[in-house]
C-alpha cells in the first residue's frame, strides 16, 4: 500500500511538473485557478469599503506598470505621456495624490537612467546644445535655494520638484528613444492621445458633461464663472480648463495636419486630417484667444520654412477665408469668441496684462536673480501670502520666470528655445528622408508655437504640454541619427 502511494504522490508530482512549469498554466488548471482566483478576489473587495478596494486594484495594477516602467524606459515615457493626459480627469473623480504618484513615477526612471548611464558610460544620446541648456536651467533652479531674496524655502521646494523632474524627463526620453520606431511609435502615442481628448471635448459639446465633472464645477464659482462664458459651458476635455485644453489643440491640430502633407499612405494621411479638424473643433468649442492666434502664426512659419509656390497659394488661400470669417456678422457665441481674438474686443485684457506688466518691470530690473521659485500664483498664495507678488497676476510663463528667477533665468529659459528652434531648423534642412524631414518641420512649429504661446499664457508648463514639449525635444535631438545622408555629412 505505502509503495502504491509514493507511485501515486510521484505521478501527481510529475503531472503538476508538466502543468505549471512546462505549459506554464496554459492549460484547463490554469484557467480554473484563474476563474476561482478572480471570483475569490472580487468577493474579498465587494466586502471592503470602496476607497480600500481601489487602493488594492490601484496597487494590484500600479505596482507591476511602475516596475515595468523602471525597466523599460521607452514603456516608461509612454505611460507618462498617458497619465499626463488623464491625470486632469482621474482629478474630477478622485483626491487621490496622483500628482504626486507622477513625481514618484519620474524618479524611478530618472534612477533609472542613472543605473544604465553608471553601467555604460556612455552620454552621447543627449550630445546637444539643447542639453547643455537644459542642464544649465536645472542647474540655475537648484542654484535659486540661495536667493538672498525668496520669500520660502518651502514653495523652492515645491517648485523645484516639478521643474528639475520635468526638465529630466528630455533626458529619459533622449536615452529610450534610440530607434526610429521608437520615436514613430511614441508620436503616434502623442497623437492618439490628443485625438481622443479632441473627440471627448466634442461629447462634452454635444452629448453633455458627466455628473463628476458637473459636480466639480458647482464647487468653485471661479472655476465655473471661467468655463461658464457668453451663455455657454466651454469644453475642457480631460483637462483642469479650457485654456490648457484649447492649447494644446491649437499646435497639435497643426502637427497633425503638417504631417499630413509628409510622404505617408493615404489612409494614414486621411486620418491626420480628420484628427486635425476635430482638434480644431475642440480648440473652437473650448473658446481661449491664444489658440486662434496660434493656428496663422503656425501657418506664416510653415510658408517661411517650405517657402514653395504651392505653400504660399494655399496659405494666402487660407488667410483669405479666414479675413471673411472675421468680417463676417454672428450670432454664434463660438464663432465670435474666434472673431474677437482679430478684431481687438480683448484689448481690455491686454490692458490690463501691460499694466501689470509695467508694474512688475521695476522690481525685475532690481532683483537680477528674482524673487525665488514659488514666490507667485498658487504657491505664493500659499506660503508667502503676506508678499504683494503672491496676488500678482502674471498671466505669463515669461513675466514669471522674470519674477521669480529674474533677467538673468528669463535670459536663460529664452535662449533655451531659442537653441530648441534652432537646433530643430539645422535638421531640417540638412536632413533628406521625406518622413523625419516632415517630422522636423512638425517639431520645430510645435517649438516655435508654445513659445509663441507662453507670452500670454503659461503654455510650456501645463500638463500635458510640458511632457510633450521636452519629449519633442528629445525627438529633436535623437530623430536625425536615423536619417542616412545625415550621418554622412557628419562623416565627411
Amino acid at each position: 500500500m505505502a509503495f502504491q502511494n509514493t507511485i501515486q504522490i510521484a505521478g501527481l508530482k510529475d503531472w503538476l511538473v508538466r502543468q505549471v512549469i512546462h505549459q506554464k498554466l496554459n492549460n484547463p488548471l490554469g484557467y480554473g485557478m484563474a476563474i476561482f482566483g478572480a471570483v475569490g478576489l472580487s468577493w474579498v473587495l465587494s466586502m471592503l469599503p470602496l476607497k480600500v478596494a481601489m487602493l488594492i486594484v490601484g496597487g494590484m495594477v500600479g505596482i507591476p506598470v511602475v516596475v515595468a516602467c523602471f525597466a523599460n524606459l521607452f514603456l516608461g515615457i509612454n505611460v507618462m505621456l498617458v497619465a499626463g493626459f488623464f491625470l486632469g480627469l482621474a482629478a474630477k473623480y478622485t483626491n487621490a495624490p496622483i500628482g504626486t504618484a507622477l513625481d514618484g513615477l519620474m524618479v524611478l526612471m530618472l534612477v533609472g537612467l542613472l543605473v544604465r548611464l553608471i553601467k555604460e558610460k556612455d552620454f552621447s544620446f543627449a550630445k546637444s546644445p539643447i542639453s547643455i541648456f537644459i542642464l544649465a536651467w536645472i542647474y540655475y533652479n537648484l542654484l535659486e535655494v540661495l536667493n538672498p531674496w525668496a520669500g520660502s524655502k518651502l514653495a523652492w521646494v515645491y517648485t523645484v520638484r516639478t521643474v528639475a523632474l520635468l526638465l529630466a524627463i528630455y533626458f529619459v526620453a533622449a536615452y529610450a528613444l534610440d530607434s526610429k520606431r521608437r520615436i514613430f511609435t511614441t508620436v503616434k502615442v502623442i497623437l492618439g492621445l490628443a485625438f481622443f481628448s479632441a473627440l471627448y471635448s466634442l461629447k462634452q459639446e454635444f452629448i453633455g458633461f458627466s455628473n463628476a465633472e458637473i459636480t466639480w464645477l458647482h464647487a468653485d464659482e471661479e472655476r465655473f464663472m471661467l468655463i461658464f462664458q457668453w451663455d455657454r459651458m466651454r469644453v475642457f476635455s480631460l483637462f483642469s480648463d479650457p485654456t490648457t485644453f484649447g492649447i494644446l489643440m491649437g499646435y497639435m491640430s497643426v502637427f497633425c495636419l503638417l504631417l499630413a502633407s509628409g510622404p505617408f499612405k493615404i489612409w494614414k494621411r486621411i486620418a491626420l486630417v480628420i484628427s486635425g479638424i476635430s482638434m480644431l473643433m475642440g480648440m473652437a468649442y473650448a473658446g481661449s484667444r491664444t489658440p486662434f492666434v496660434m493656428l496663422p502664426m503656425g501657418i506664416v512659419f510653415f510658408m517661411v520654412l517650405t517657402f514653395k509656390r504651392e505653400t504660399i497659394l494655399a496659405c494666402i488661400v487660407f488667410f483669405m477665408l479666414g479675413t471673411v470669417m472675421v468680417l463676417k456678422s454672428t450670432n454664434s457665441a463660438v464663432i465670435w469668441r474666434i472673431q474677437s481674438a482679430f478684431r481687438g474686443e480683448s484689448s481690455d485684457t491686454i490692458e490690463v496684462r501691460m499694466k501689470n506688466q509695467e508694474r512688475v518691470q521695476p522690481y525685475i530690473h532690481s532683483h537680477p536673480v528674482g524673487a525665488g521659485l514659488g514666490s507667485t500664483g498658487y504657491w505664493g498664495k500659499r506660503f508667502t501670502p503676506d508678499s504683494w507678488l503672491a496676488s500678482f497676476a502674471h498671466d505669463s510663463l515669461y513675466v514669471r520666470l522674470a519674477v521669480e528667477t529674474g533677467w538673468i533665468g528669463l535670459i536663460l529659459y529664452m535662449s533655451l528655445l531659442f537653441v530648441a528652434m534652432k537646433t530643430s531648423i539645422y535638421y531640417y534642412f540638412r536632413v533628406k528622408d521625406p518622413t523625419i524631414k516632415t517630422m522636423y518641420l512638425g517639431f520645430t512649429i510645435t517649438v516655435f508655437l508654445l513659445a509663441l504661446a507662453s507670452y500670454p499664457q503659461e503654455a510650456i508648463t501645463l500638463l500635458p504640454t510640458s511632457i510633450v514639449f521636452y519629449v519633442m525635444l528629445a525627438m529633436i535631438v535623437r530623430l536625425k541619427d536615423f536619417d542616412p545622408n545625415f550621418q554622412k555629412i557628419q562623416a565627411l
